[in-house]
């Protein structure tokens, strides 16, 4: 089977999606895949390198990656990719639209703003929201372009430079919600053993936190019953609504026995600090397996869709 690793791209996540790329072509099983390395920083470039390719494996982040476009490319070329389809990349790209849907399904998120350009710039409304708030892009990842803000004197600067990340891209004010960081991976609609978040030099779980060797301390929680029930009906109900399939990771804060659903991540990293493949390891998953899985639930998503019926080994 030739399976092309995508990686590279076109957002700011370029480094991360090498990172990712890297991670996979390692642990893929060389004996059982024929592994051929993509690497893009141009759209155009894609369609003559996926010629021939019997699978994508996706290792991409942000823009023309996780929002639904390459996905899109992917299927008009006929070649079948790993995770979620179009809708939910898009969806789950999109902070303000899949938290609309969130609250709309019953499940908790912070409350937020979302502005589309300077124009819509109102301290009044950020007061009501409440100090302090993070400011982040409503499209990307990895915390590129994200900041804590305490008060209005930083929150004019803030804003910019989210802007300024992706002008032609909304941003969100959401309020800082203080709780227990934790992350609910979820392959092919089971819940992987859930992890806990604790970030060894920073108040949020930002880059360096995310991408640095030592950056968080990630372990295997136990949660009591009536919490784990809730947790799991958050990260479910968030799976399913966005429409997400083959494999997802959903970020979640614990407050006061609540669960606050931050955002559904559809093409999670996969570098080697990563909480996807930790997760996966706790479940008894090895790297190289869990990527085994991805390419085979991935197939049979996509047959599904196309009407075939396909057996996968």
């Amino acid at each position: 089977m030739k399976v092309g690793v995508i990686m590279g791209g076109i957002s700011s996540e370029i480094e991360v999606s090498l990172n990712t790329g890297r991670e996979m072509i390692n642990h893929l099983d060389h004996n059982k895949y024929e592994v051929i390395p993509v690497v893009f920083s141009k759209p155009e470039e894609l369609v003559e390198k996926v010629m021939g390719l019997d699978v994508a494996l996706l290792a991409l982040h942000g823009a023309y990656g996780e929002d639904g476009t390459i996905q899109g490319t992917l299927e008009t070329l006929g070649i079948p990719y790993t995770g979620s389809g179009v809708l939910a990349s898009s969806l789950c790209m999109n902070k303000d639209l899949s938290k609309k849907i969130l609250r709309y399904e019953g499940v908790n998120t912070p409350e937020w703003l979302c502005w589309d350009s300077l124009e819509d710039y109102s301290l009044e409304a950020v007061e009501r929201l409440g100090y302090p708030v993070m400011v982040k892009p409503n499209s990307g990842g990895s915390s590129i372009g994200m900041e804590k803000v305490n008060d209005e004197q930083g929150l004019h600067s803030a804003v910019l430079k989210a802007f300024s990340s992706d002008p032609e891209q909304s941003i969100l004010i959401e309020r800082y919600t203080v709780g227990q960081e934790i992350t609910c991976s979820i392959l092919d609609g089971e819940l992987l053993p859930v992890l806990g978040i604790t970030s060894a030099s920073s108040e949020w779980f930002d880059y360096s936190a995310k991408y640095e060797e030592g950056g968080a301390d990630e372990v295997v929680m136990t949660l009591p019953p009536e919490l784990d029930q809730s947790v799991r009906r958050a990260a479910m109900t968030s799976y399913k609504a966005l429409k997400c399939s083959v494999y997802a990771r959903v970020d979640i804060l614990l407050l006061d026995g609540e669960s606050y659903v931050l955002e559904v991540n559809t093409l999670p990293g996969m570098t080697i600090t990563s909480l996807l493949p930790k997760s996966a390891v706790a479940a008894g998953l090895s790297f190289s397996a869990l990527l085994d899985r991805i390419i085979s639930y991935s197939l049979t998503e996509r047959s599904k869709n196309k009407g075939v019926s396909v057996h996968v080994e």
